[in-house]
């Protein structure tokens, strides 16, 4: 028999607060067409978005996450010191060690929360609304930051006319603690790694340390070009076209609820075609409000769930006490999708 104590933990969680920071730098598309032959109108009907922020050198992932945590704690009404565990999901911060978690732990002035981040892609912050969700209830933290966030500008080709318009900066972030009724379902997620070429990074760090410029991407002066996110467009609409609503849906029946019960739909903001398209096969009732909040924000991977949740309830688009569709999708190819009750 067993010696080890049962867990002590909440039965069950539900997320708290919700707070988003979006770099001060509104790009238009105009902007983006100095680099590629295209258009406004062949941007916008491809993708849907208008207008993207791009961070500055102050505003760097630290910084972004802590503005936009500092909004999620104040929403949650709690303290700071109450955070028990930091989870930081994003494929943008450079250094590899230490993770990027406990500097935003330490100077929202926690008290030694365990911190860590994790890479997850555009399915980030579902992964980590999961191991928060788990940590309430097993008990080894009451209260857990989630932070979704990117500085995709750092990482993208603004001569690749696949990509160049797609990207944005940003950072969304959600405290989670404990429930007395179900307030975030059970998650359907997995990965597909046998597709992980159709998103990637055009070159891996090591190749830099080799010192051969015959192996690296050279621009048209000759200069080594700085790895950014390269992806095969249609071989990743067609995925998320056609096996994401099956994921949805396997959210929606894990949760044990139809898509009459739901108020609102927040899809990973990756393109308006691909979010209409999940809309048309989930067969959403005309009363399910649908975050579309890449118009103005691009696709800021990990940080785009919780910056269109935080964006709906600003606008009174959704509200408290809404349930929510929740579902994240991109490079591994990687995905996550969960109910969830808005705070």
């Amino acid at each position: 028999m067993s010696k080890i104590k049962p867990s002590k933990g909440a039965p069950y969680a539900r997320i708290l607060g919700v707070g988003g920071y979006r770099p001060t730098r509104v790009v238009p598309n105009e902007v983006i067409l100095e680099t590629i032959d295209s258009s406004d109108e062949w941007i916008r009907s491809r993708s849907g978005i208008e207008t993207r922020h791009w961070a500055s050198p102050e505003e760097t992932v630290a910084a972004m996450s802590i503005e936009a945590s500092g909004k999620a704690i104040a929403d949650a009404g709690i303290d700071a010191a109450q955070i028990g565990a930091v989870v930081v999901s994003t494929v943008s911060h450079f250094s590899q060690t230490p993770a990027v978690a406990t500097e935003i732990a330490d100077k929202l002035g926690t008290d030694r929360a365990a911190a860590f981040d994790i890479s997850a892609g555009c399915a980030g912050f579902g992964y980590g609304l999961t191991l928060a969700k788990g940590m309430i209830v097993e008990g080894s933290a009451e209260y857990v930051l989630v932070i979704g966030v990117e500085r995709l500008s750092d990482l993208t080709d603004l001569t690749d006319r696949a990509t160049a318009f797609l990207f944005g900066d940003g950072a969304g972030a959600v405290v989670v603690g404990p429930s007395q009724e179900p307030a975030i379902g059970p998650t359907a997620w997995g990965s597909e790694g046998d597709k992980s070429e159709t998103i990637k990074q055009t070159v891996p760090w090591d190749r830099f340390k080799v010192g051969d410029v015959s192996t690296l991407p050279l621009d048209s002066e000759g200069n080594v070009k700085f790895p950014a996110i390269t992806q095969e467009g249609q071989a990743v609409f067609r995925w998320a076209v056609f096996e994401m609503a099956k994921v949805a849906q396997q959210a929606l029946d894990a949760a044990g609820i139809s898509p009459d019960d739901l108020d609102v739909f927040i899809p990973h903001q990756a393109n308006v075609r691909i979010i209409d398209s999940m809309v048309k096969t989930l067969k959403l009732p005309e009363h399910v409000t649908v975050a579309r909040d890449i118009r103005t924000t691009g696709n800021t991977s990990a940080a785009s769930i919780p910056l269109a949740m935080e964006r709906l309830l600003a606008t009174g688009e959704a509200k408290s006490g809404d349930t929510a569709l929740v579902i994240g999708f991109g490079a591994g190819l990687v995905y996550a999708a969960t109910v969830v009750t808005l705070p």
